[in-house]
């Protein structure tokens, strides 16, 4: 039996990569830097999109 979680694995390796990236850094990483080391393509606000309510108390 093996004890593998490939999604557990997956964030350690992003997480891992960002760690790097963060430590060769002089300066702190952007949001845009972070992104792209994560591969993430940030989505536009658009005014189609409803922004969340706040709760009622």
């Amino acid at each position: 039996m093996t004890l593998e979680d490939d999604d557990l694995l997956g964030e350690v390796e992003l997480t891992t990569t960002l760690i790097i990236a963060a430590s060769e850094s002089d300066e702190h990483l952007s949001q845009e830097e972070i992104d792209r080391i994560l591969g993430v393509t940030p989505v536009p606000p658009s005014s189609e999109v409803p922004l969340p309510r706040p709760r009622e108390r």
